[in-house]
């Protein structure tokens, strides 16, 4: 982030103050805001001025003088780590949370939840990492913001924030960053309609979008039409403030981060395997959620990037410590493997309720597979990685049953198929699944500049995919990269990778 001047309202940027300039005009929030809203305090007469003419941070990733060593701790993961300040705010007491992830996306969650009465804070003289309190209100206690809930880049944070105010008798406006304002939240809005909320946002069901929740919100049982953990949790979210009991029956398990946290608090939650493969969730309403510290694992969507990049590279060797493996979570881990990936666990344990365990990652060659649609839930946030692993496999992989990544932070479907082709990989775009035709190992031509569209996931994968072809990578923006992974170039670097900013 640069740091060079600050401005105050309607006065010149003045020597030793500090204005935060953002890589395109149509970012709307930065670091710094997040940071005031999750309990930093800035002078009231100042505010973050957004500078369009502040250069990109253009990132080029070339190949490693040599193999990829070390022992490290990705940051913690995203979805515990909005679920925790939520739940936190939802409690009565206090809740300490250690491993928080501190991206862009989770402290736009915690100035969200300050905004509507909870205190959460950074614990900064405590003696574990990334440590926060959370000061909650209990179940129907939250309160009406008096300004909009900037959720930034936060799709999980809005949805899941969308169902906290849909059981709350106030009104919320929620709006974001060019890229989460063009995410449709129709999924969302439909069921906690039926709950009794009232929404009204742009066409096609877009942000910024005003929430009013229900007096008192009405108990339902709803069938999914597709897998999704976002809208699954918006419901029962919204349904602890409903009498009786709220149910979500879907078609496919999704990652049960909700549920298991829930539980962790007090909450009755009772789920019930289909036949067919389906869930049913069943949440009793009105519970007197009690605050519980809780560890934030390791996120496998973060360490799936130093994974890939140890097995791409040559001789490289890397252990990953204390890595969240929900079996919900870990159908990459599973993928790696049925690829031909050398991923040893070792330390199982449980923290927080997840499952956790140190993963080594060996260079390895892998094989072209099958990745069947039913895995996708599993593993949504790691196709585009996996696709960055397919292109040096031998042999084609397809992957199947991806018509949720049309509706990310970018359509990363096409932003995949468009990078890899660029690249020099051959590559078929289909409408729900991509198939990748690997090199077998042999190095991809590179010498391409990729535009990532402010998606941290693209950013980082096409960074990974430059550490092993011929001419380096050039992404055209990794500001997005500090939503979910804040240090990533540095950790990277420390294994032994080789990315460069520009005019470094």
């Amino acid at each position: 982030m640069n740091t060079a001047a600050c401005q105050k309202q309607n006065e010149p940027a003045q020597p030793g103050q500090a204005v935060i300039g953002l890589t395109a005009a149509d970012v709307l929030e930065t670091r710094w805001r997040r940071l005031a809203h999750a309990g930093a305090r800035l002078p009231s007469n100042y505010e973050v001025i957004v500078s369009p003419t502040e250069q990109p941070n253009i990132l080029t990733a070339g190949r490693p003088d040599g193999p990829l060593t070390g022992c490290l701790r990705v940051p913690g993961d995203k979805s515990i780590s909005h679920r925790a300040l939520m739940l936190g705010a939802l409690a009565v007491g206090e809740t300490r949370v250690t491993g928080l992830l501190e991206g862009e996306d989770v402290l736009a969650t915690a100035g969200a939840v300050n905004a509507m009465g909870a205190e959460a804070a950074r614990i900064e003289d405590a003696s574990e990492p990334n440590s926060w309190r959370v000061v909650g209100c209990g179940v129907g206690g939250l309160g009406a913001p008096e300004s909009a809930l900037d959720v930034g880049n936060a799709g999980t944070g809005a949805r899941l924030m969308m169902g906290v105010v849909a059981g709350h008798p106030m009104t919320a406006t929620f709006t974001g960053d060019a890229s989460l304002c063009r995410r449709p939240m129709g999924r969302v809005t439909g069921p906690l309609e039926m709950m009794g909320a009232r929404f009204q946002g742009r066409d096609g069901g877009r942000l910024p979008m005003t929430v009013t929740g229900a007096e008192t919100p009405l108990p339902i049982e709803y069938e999914l039409p597709m897998a999704s953990a976002q809208v699954k949790s918006a419901i029962l979210l919204a349904g602890l403030t409903a009498p009786g009991i709220t149910t979500v029956i879907e078609p496919q398990p999704t990652r049960d981060h909700t549920e298991n946290m829930l539980r962790h608090f007090g909450a009755q939650v009772e789920t019930e395997y289909l036949a067919g493969g389906g869930r049913r969730i069943a949440l009793t309403g009105q519970p007197e959620l009690l605050a519980r510290d809780l560890t934030v694992p390791a996120d496998i969507s973060s360490a799936a990037f130093p994974m890939a990049a140890a097995i791409l590279v040559p001789g490289s060797e890397v252990v990953l410590e204390g890595v969240g493996l929900n079996p919900l979570r870990a159908g990459f881990v599973t993928t790696l493997r049925d690829m031909g990936a050398e991923v040893a666990e070792s330390g199982r344990r449980t923290e927080g309720g997840e499952p956790v365990a140190d993963l080594t990652v060996r260079a390895s060659s892998l094989k072209g597979i099958t990745v069947p649609a039913e895995r996708a839930p599993s593993m949504i946030d790691e196709y585009p990685i996996l696709a960055v692993c397919a292109a040096l496999a031998e042999g084609t992989t397809r992957m199947q049953g991806l018509a949720e990544l049309r509706v990310k932070e970018s359509d990363r479907l096409a932003a995949m198929a468009a990078g890899l082709a660029a690249a020099g990989v051959e590559v078929e775009e289909g409408k729900n699944e991509l198939v990748v035709r690997g090199t077998g190992g042999r190095a991809p031509a590179g010498g391409c500049r990729v535009a990532v569209d402010l998606d941290h996931r693209i950013a980082m994968a096409f960074l990974v995919l430059g550490l092993v072809t011929e001419a380096p990578v050039t992404i055209d923006d990794g500001a997005a990269i500090d939503t979910s992974f804040p240090g990533f170039v540095d950790l990277m670097n420390g294994l032994g990778a080789n990315i460069t900013a520009a005019g470094k």
